[in-house]
C-alpha cells in the first residue's frame, strides 16, 4: 500500500512540476509580447512626431519660398488663330 502511494505522489508531483513549468513558460511570453507592443507604441510616436516636424517644416519653408505659378496653357481657339495669321501673313 505505502508503494501506491508513493507512486501516486511522484505522479501528482510531476504534473505539479509540468503545470508549473507551463505556466512560466506562459508568463515569459506574455511579458515578451508586452514588451514588444511597448516598443512598436514607442516607436510609432517617435515616427509620427519626426514625420509631423517634418512635414511642419515643409510648410514653412514652402510659406516662405512659394512655388512659381503655373503657366497657363493656349486654348485651342488661340492656337489655331496664330496658325491661321502665320499662313496669311507668309
Amino acid at each position: 500500500m505505502a508503494e501506491f502511494s508513493q507512486n501516486i505522489m511522484e505522479k501528482a508531483e510531476a504534473r505539479f512540476m509540468e503545470k508549473q513549468k507551463k505556466t512560466a513558460e506562459r508568463n515569459q511570453a506574455t511579458a515578451e509580447y508586452v514588451s514588444e507592443a511597448k516598443a512598436r507604441v514607442i516607436k510609432t510616436a517617435r515616427l509620427r512626431a519626426l514625420r509631423l516636424a517634418k512635414e511642419e517644416a515643409d510648410r514653412a519653408a514652402e510659406a516662405l519660398n512659394p512655388a512659381p505659378p503655373k503657366k497657363k496653357r493656349a486654348s485651342r481657339a488661340v492656337k489655331k488663330a496664330n496658325v491661321g495669321s502665320t499662313e496669311v501673313t507668309s
